[in-house]
């Protein structure tokens, strides 16, 4: 399955502007609230015109602006899976399964069984959708979306309304479902974490642009931009000027030795992982004395706001093990690394 994207679209606030391909993979667009990512959706749905572009899965064009080309939703046979799910509240859940079926009555009887049973739906059949939770709901509308063939099925925040056990019990159904059809997906997500346990790669979004596409690895490891750090969840980041071998991070009030690394020439900003900071005995390279501005427990874990002796920076979040936290903080004093290995070079 091979899908091309190419697309433009004047929203309220900026221009759609898209160009991807996704290939037998589940393909991530991550990014904030209104940046573009379900529009985008929508749009390979056909449930929106682009303004200009082109759309074509596994060859067949849905929709190309110059040829004036634009297949109905019903004809590009794509399974769009909605935040809401968007189940018909007065059909149940076998007739919603079977609704946009063809074939003969005995096909459409094997296809309901074999997606009841898929989804773990026996004793639900008569039921409507008020009368079923949330889960249950969702995983009516995969069925459905299943039922009808899609080679290609459009995931929109599938896990947004689900509490936390129901949605990891839910994600690893879908991964499994998604895994065993050998297709593709295009999965719209906030959450980081579910982009990258999800998807193979994914495209950072931002106000309608991609600015990072690649492997998940290569996205969280290298994010570029300050956006795609802050999507990606680093929580400590800095604008940085150099001179020489040094650099200074003014927002953390640290200078760092370069130490002969090599930096971007469009370098503006420096990020860290609040884990891949790290505990050393005493003061050396690109190590600091550290004050305590606050440690909040969290369930497995410490998060510590450090900052500069006598500084009034931005302080540092550090996340350390209960074990090591308890062994920092019976130390006279504090001293914390940063690894120039471990730092996020940024650009814009």
């Amino acid at each position: 399955m091979r899908l091309e994207v190419s697309l433009q679209k004047r929203l309220r606030d900026f221009t759609l502007s898209v160009d991807f391909v996704a290939e037998d993979e589940v393909f991530a667009l991550l990014g904030a609230s209104g940046c573009g990512k379900s529009m985008t959706l929508r749009c390979i749905a056909g449930l929106e015109q682009p303004d200009a572009g082109r759309i074509v899965l596994d060859g067949r064009v849905l929709f190309d602006s110059k040829a004036g080309i634009n297949l109905s939703p019903q004809e590009r046979r794509i399974g769009y899976l909605f935040q809401n799910y968007a189940l018909f509240p007065n059909m149940t859940v076998a007739e919603n399964i079977v609704f946009a079926l063809e074939g003969t009555k005995e096909e459409k009887k094997r296809i309901l069984a074999e997606n009841i049973a898929r989804f773990h739906l026996e004793g639900l059949e008569k039921a409507y959708p008020a009368a079923l939770s949330g889960g249950q709901q969702q995983r009516v509308a995969f069925a459905r979306i299943l039922a009808t063939g899609a080679k290609l099925l459009l995931l929109d925040e599938p896990f947004s309304a689900l509490d936390s056990h129901l949605k990891w019990q839910l994600e690893l159904m879908v991964m499994d479902v998604l895994s065993s059809l050998g297709g593709a997906a295009i999965l719209v997500s906030h959450a980081r974490s579910e982009a990258y346990r999800m998807a193979e790669r994914i495209a950072v979004m931002e106000r309608g642009t991609l600015l990072t596409v690649a492997g998940k690895k290569e996205v969280f490891r290298h994010p570029a931009t300050l956006s795609g750090a802050l999507l990606t969840g680093c929580k400590n980041v800095s604008a940085v000027t150099r001179e020489g071998e040094a650099l200074t991070a003014a927002d953390w009030g640290l200078t760092l030795e370069l130490e002969g690394t090599a930096v971007p020439e469009d370098l503006r900003y420096v990020g860290i992982r609040a884990h891949d900071l790290s505990l050393v005995e005493g003061p050396g390279r690109n190590t600091f004395e550290m004050e305590v501005v606050r440690a909040i427990e969290d369930v497995f874990s410490y998060r510590i706001l450090l900052r500069p002796i006598g500084s009034g920076a931005k302080p540092l979040l550090w996340e350390a093990a209960k074990d090591v936290w308890r062994e920092a903080s019976a130390r006279p004093r504090l001293f914390i690394h940063v690894p120039l290995d471990r730092l996020l070079w940024l650009g814009r």
